[in-house]
């Protein structure tokens, strides 16, 4: 049954083709591929010019053959079978047969860049990201259609939980469940757009596409009408420059103002001749950039320009140079054959594409593609051409860059995403370099000039286009140029960190998408690297969070904060011990958790894994508050947030926060029909910010970064304690940086460590990680920076509390194990000026690991150990260190001789004790002091001598002493003596006999008499005798 299309559907198709711009039909329904034949037959009969090219893009499965033949096998057996009606033919099959389709896989949509097709087919929603819409849009012309084929839905809602492709790369063991936030947003904004129609497979306008019931046929532009004043502006341009060549002629070739004022900027360089410009040409996709490189190389040739080199990341990308190169002959009338040949690549790799152009007609000139890494081949060259640079690799660029002239062009936002490195960071660095010879006076002999262009008018569809305005605002791409001004510059210290709510974030809402633009344009302006899939990710990865930093919010004022800095954190860790095991045994590493896998992979742990940690993906601020402290500060915030050391939430109020159960946008919508459904932005939202105060954080036992690997950046980290555990041999292709990622533990109940080492558990694997470091920087960083190689080492070069203390030596072991007796020689005669250096240059690696491994314990300043570092860890010459130094050879000499007699004297001190230790060695008296005082001792003798003057004094009497005058046996006489009548004589004298023979002296006593004594006793004795 035939049915009338909506006029409006035809309408909208005109007033494209009329106006130049683009249309977008989304189709929702199993039978929505039978509708694009009348699309395109609608096109086809709104345009003048020939049958629209269409390109089809798709998953894996067409559900049709893209090949002829297959086709007309497929058309036979339907015949054979009976099935196939000749005059009941299907109009897709017909449509088919036609040609001029191009289909392409999804994962090979590279290869459709620089091409430019009339209709743009999107079949496999599931599998769209935000690059593939932006790659595949944008290659459609003005006027064209974009076609995006939905399966049946029960409700458009259904989109917002419909799971994408995509989702598997954000999910991780420990976070499984991916919202569609993006999706949600993205059929939001597709109300909006002015030239986008949903329907449904019958063609039927859906209520969500509600703005086409007021739209009207656009009037045609009749060819009397007026021009436009950049259309006028560029007819003036034309006339004006006519007769100049070789600019007149080329000029004509330009289709706008920007892309003939960018063509004239080329050719004053090249008319120049003093091959010292740099001239850099920066826009959008669609805006002739290619168009106007080739054209000003046409001009180099005319003017005489022998020999000229262009790159880029393939021959394939420069089509349109090449092509309008040779349109720039035709119209400095060089005929092909005559006068020039193009050559193809053979390769079967390059697909045919033009890789050199050899020209004949003043003398031997050439246009020759060279791949970017061949850069030494340039040294001939005049002039040199750079197409697409954003996609080359930074280092590359530079190092093709020299004394010639050189053009780059480049596309700064868009389907790359790597146009930021170009221009955050070549570019810079060339302005600030012209600058700075400008004001030394060397603008006119040596500095070399520098300028930009911009091209802002689009070449491949009309200014204003919808599609354009709804591309860059669904997907953020255009605000680089709309970074808002800050009404002011708090301090630091008063700023507080907020969360930001995602589901809020990206609900579609005016103020909602205000902040969300601010949010991307400090990311694009900040970072080099971007992408619209980064978009995805925010919305939708589970274990991503947003962060904001704000200064001191007055909420009195009815308008969104300035936002200071961004931080987007993913939360890591929580794998089973058996995932770890699973994952070192088959050595893969699933998506996410890039911390806890990188480190099981370098220090074979399957505990780590385990953990819960942070990493911190991105970090950008304003960039008019760019070092002020801001970054700092949120880091700072953040750290004390998951620490738990920011108002902690009280037990009470941990038992009534509850999850809010996710809003089912979808069970009101499955009970009206597709055609009466009405979409709008929800309106039962949370709050967009919520301080860190109010939100109960996440138990984490570390925060982590992953970066490309510079002196600055490392720095910043490192200031706020964090280490290194893993740095990428390989240099980043894009950057030619090294990956680095770090750690900071957090200060966590759960994990036992030793109190004494700052980094706790992390410590061991962090002295590790030096020691494997400076292993590698002989080879791997070979070419690192010193002050960068430096400060990832980060050595301990002041020993001075440890130069008086006694155990100093043992951390080393014996000499003999490092160095040979030989070797010391061979050192003693450099230290003392008897040799050169290269005498001892053998061993200089030995000594300078053990210094770097703290073995070695001799302070040095920073600049003897950067220098030992680069002859010693990096084996580097002394022109070498000259040139990272800016020091003479002499210094560099002198201070490398300074650190080996302090390395000489410490290693001989060494060796004196060694040999001292071997040395037989006298037994060693010990004088010990008296138990007793001197004053307890002079006590003791006069007490001593008191007691022995008191027992001569009374020995006579004792009855000891007089015992020798006792008469033995002798009371017989006694007693006869007294019987004289019992009187007792005149004398009082009685005699008695004594028997006794004499008394013997008493042992020990009267010794030490003296010799009258003796003389005494004898004298008694004799007495006695005379009285017997």
């Amino acid at each position: 049954m035939r049915k009338k299309v909506d006029e409006r559907i035809r309408t909208l198709i005109e007033n494209g083709v009329k106006t130049r711009h683009r249309s977008m039909f989304v189709i929702i329904g199993d039978k929505s591929r039978d509708q694009i034949v009348n699309l395109h037959y609608m096109l086809s009969k709104a345009q003048i010019k020939s049958r629209p090219t269409v390109l089809w893009c798709y998953k894996d499965k067409l559900e049709l053959s893209s090949h002829k033949k297959k086709r007309a096998k497929q058309i036979k057996k339907l015949m054979q079978r009976g099935l196939l009606d000749p005059e009941k033919v299907d109009p897709f099959s017909l449509f088919v047969e036609s040609g001029g389709l191009t289909y392409c896989l999804y994962k090979d949509s590279e290869r459709i860049l620089g091409n430019t097709f009339g209709m743009c087919i999107l079949q496999d929603f599931e599998a769209l990201t935000p690059n593939l819409l932006a790659r595949t849009i944008e290659t459609v012309e003005g006027g064209g259609l974009i076609v995006l084929l939905l399966r049946s839905l029960p409700s458009l809602t259904s989109l917002y939980t419909m799971v994408m492709d995509v989702h598997d790369r954000f999910r991780t063991e420990a976070h499984s469940e991916a919202a569609g936030r993006f999706n949600e947003r993205f059929l939001l904004s597709l109300a909006s757009c002015k030239a986008c129609v949903v329907m449904d497979d019958e063609l039927n306008v859906l209520p969500i596409s509600s703005h086409m019931k007021s739209i009207t046929p656009v009037p045609s532009k009749e060819d009397s009408e007026e021009l436009s004043e950049s259309e006028q502006d560029l007819k003036n341009l034309k006339e004006q420059l006519n007769e100049d060549f070789p600019v007149g002629p080329l000029i004509k070739k330009c289709c706008t103002l920007d892309q003939g004022k960018a063509v004239i900027t080329f050719l004053d360089a090249i008319l120049d001749k003093t091959l010292r410009s740099t001239v850099a040409l920066l826009a959008a996709r669609g805006r002739g950039k290619s168009a106007a490189l080739g054209l000003s190389i046409a001009g180099a040739i005319a003017v005489g320009y022998s020999n000229i080199f262009v790159t880029a990341p393939s021959p394939e990308n420069l089509k349109t140079l090449f092509e309008f190169v040779c349109k720039g002959f035709q119209a400095l009338e060089y005929k092909e054959h005559l006068d020039y040949d193009v050559v193809k690549s053979t390769n079967p790799e390059f697909k045919k594409a033009t890789v050199r152009i050899n020209i004949y007609k003043q003398h031997r000139q050439t246009i020759q593609y060279i791949l970017p890494h061949e850069h030494a081949k340039l040294s001939q060259v005049e002039l040199l051409v750079v197409d697409e640079a954003a996609a080359i690799p930074l280092p590359v660029v530079k190092s093709l860059l020299g004394p010639y002239l050189v053009f780059l062009s480049s596309t700064v936002n868009g389907y790359e995403g790597t146009g930021r490195s170009l221009s955050l960071k070549l570019l810079q660095q060339l302005q600030e370099q012209s600058h700075a010879s400008l004001k030394n006076g060397e603008g006119t002999a040596s500095g070399r000039l520098f300028k930009k262009i911009e091209l802002s008018e689009s070449i491949r569809y009309a200014c204003g286009d919808p599609i354009e305005s709804w591309l860059n605002g669904l997907l953020c791409l255009d605000v680089a140029n709309a970074i808002p001004n800050l009404s002011r510059l708090p301090p630091p210290s008063e700023c507080d960190l907020y969360y930001v709510n995602r589901d809020t974030l990206f609900s579609y809402h005016k103020d909602s998408e205000m902040f969300l633009q601010r949010m991307m344009a400090l990311y694009v302006a900040s970072h080099y690297k971007n992408s619209p899939n980064d978009l995805q990710l925010m919305a939708e990865a589970p274990a991503h969070h947003l962060f904001v930093l704000l200064g001191p919010v007055d909420e009195s004022q009815n308008q969104l904060p300035d936002i200071l800095c961004v931080i987007q954190v993913c939360l890591e860790g929580q794998i089973s011990r058996q995932s770890a095991m699973k994952s070192l045994s088959d050595g893969h590493q699933p998506f996410g958790d890039q911390i806890p896998w990188k480190f099981c992979e370098q220090f074979r742990d399957t505990i780590f894994p385990s953990l819960s940690g942070a990493r911190i993906v991105r970090i950008a601020t304003h960039p008019s508050a760019m070092k002020l402290g801001y970054g700092s500060q949120a880091v700072e915030l953040l750290i004390r947030y998951y620490e738990g050391q920011l108002t902690p939430i009280s037990e009470m109020d941990v038992e009534d926060v509850v999850e809010a159960p996710q809003v089912r946008v979808t069970e009101a919508a499955e009970r009206v029909s597709l055609l009466e459904e009405t979409i709008r932005p929800r309106t039962d939202l949370p709050h967009l910010l919520v301080h860190l105060r109010e939100r109960r954080p996440e138990k984490l036992h570390y925060i982590g970064v992953s970066f490309g690997l510079t002196l600055d950046l490392f720095r910043f980290w490192r200031k706020h304690k964090f280490a290194p555990f893993y740095i990428g041999q390989i240099p980043n292709t894009v950057t030619g940086e090294h990956t680095c990622m770090i750690l900071k533990p957090l200060n966590n109940d759960e994990i036992e460590a030793d109190g004494s080492d700052q980094w706790g558990f992390f410590g061991p694997f962090y002295q590790d990680f030096r020691q494997r470091f400076s292993r590698l920087l002989a080879s791997s960083f070979r070419g690192m920076e010193y002050k960068l190689a430096m400060s990832v080492l980060d050595p301990k070069i002041n020993f001075m509390e440890l130069e008086g203390a006694k155990d100093t030596d043992k951390s080393l072991g014996p000499v003999r194990e490092h160095l040979s007796p030989h070797d010391m020689k061979r050192l003693e005669a450099y230290v003392d000026n008897l040799v050169d250096f290269h005498l001892i240059l053998d061993f200089v690696p030995i000594l300078a690991h053990l210094y770097f491994q703290e073995k070695i314990r001799v302070s040095l300043s920073y600049v003897q150990a950067s220098v030992l570092l680069c002859i010693g860890l990096q084996n580097q010459n002394i022109s070498y260190i000259e040139a990272q130094t800016k020091l003479e050879r002499q210094q560099i000499l002198s201070l490398f001789i300074k650190v080996m007699k302090k390395f000489y004297k410490y290693l001989h001190g060494l060796e004196s004790k060694e040999i001292e230790s071997t040395l037989p060695t006298l037994r060693e008296i010990v004088m010990e002091p008296h138990s007793v005082s001197v004053d307890e001792d002079l006590k003791n003798a006069a007490k001593q001598v008191e007691e022995e003057m008191k027992s001569k004094s009374e020995g006579p009497f004792t009855p000891e002493g007089l015992q020798r005058y006792a008469i033995a046996d002798g009371e017989v006489d006694f007693e006869d003596a007294l019987k004289n009548n019992g009187q007792i004589p005149t004398g009082g004298l009685i005699t008695v006999k004594s028997s006794r023979s004499g008394m013997k002296p008493e042992k020990g006593k009267g010794s030490h008499k003296s010799g009258k004594k003796r003389g005494r006793d004898r004298h008694d004795k004799s007495s006695k005798r005379k009285r017997t």
